[in-house]
């Protein structure tokens, strides 16, 4: 399929989707997150996914300045946007079935910040940053920031990247648990790629089934979580995944997971 604002492409079992608009940063306009959700509705049968960015930004946050969220109700229009374009796709990355890398160089603001982090491995070369700059405009964080930061960073970092709206380097977010590892720029594309290939060739069903139980149990109690993990187990259980981990194990070889 063509789209106008990002690249799909697969790279062996990794689908590889890169925001395309380099001239403005990769801001995104609804459209953009649009067909970011549509290319993660049919994986075409990838077994991990890989955000990018093109050029020397991953996002620089929604359009706004590009017109795309202009309108005589701008409140009205920001919340159409959020509800029905940009949150939407971030629920959607949370609730897929493999899993998810981001490639972050330059900034990763706004939206962006939201996007990167919805993954689960974000990967950050040394030029990037994390912005939360909402509060220099009047507004406030949005695509599911207040629920994210204090999760990873805890309450007091999140209020001081929401409320002071300072830049958050790569290597403090790294420091803060916020992010999985920093690289040098020049090595981002190969070291994210390497990684969702790795993903990619592990035991899906398996790594899918984790990817809910994080989201739940972050939201729920230890025993509902241990119930949640035992039903999950039992899934598992019975993919062809883990079968072949078994025979690995007791013949004393790496597995070949296929996915199933």
């Amino acid at each position: 399929m063509t789209y106008q604002h990002i690249l799909a492409a697969m790279q062996g079992d990794v689908l590889v989707l890169t925001l395309n608009r380099p001239e403005r940063l990769n801001a995104a306009p609804p459209a953009l997150f649009d067909e970011l959700r549509t290319a993660l509705a049919d994986l075409g049968g990838a077994r991990a996914v890989l955000i990018a960015g093109a050029g020397r930004a991953f996002c620089s946050g929604a359009d706004v300045g590009g017109g795309a969220l202009g309108s005589d109700d701008p409140g009205e229009t920001t919340y159409a946007a959020l509800t029905e374009h940009y949150n939407p796709t971030i629920a959607a990355i949370a609730t897929l079935g493999v899993p998810v890398v981001s490639a972050v160089r330059g900034p990763a603001a706004g939206i962006g910040c939201s996007l990167a982090l919805a993954a689960d491995f974000c990967v950050a070369g040394e030029s990037a940053y994390f912005l939360q700059a909402f509060v220099n405009i009047g507004l406030v964080p949005d695509g599911g920031a207040s629920w994210m930061l204090p999760r990873l960073i805890g309450r007091a970092r999140a209020a001081e990247m929401m409320m002071l709206g300072e830049r958050v380097s790569a290597a403090r977010a790294l420091d803060w648990g916020m992010i999985h590892k920093v690289v040098a720029d020049d090595a981002l594309d190969a070291e994210a790629l390497a990684l969702a290939t790795r993903l990619a060739a592990g035991p899906t069903v398996a790594l899918g089934l984790m990817r809910r139980a994080l989201g739940a149990a972050l939201d729920t109690d230890y025993a509902s979580a241990m119930l949640a993990e035992a039903d999950a187990q039992r899934t598992a259980r019975g993919s062809a995944d883990s079968m072949e981990g078994g025979m690995a194990f007791l013949q004393k070889r790496r597995p070949n997971f296929t996915g199933r």
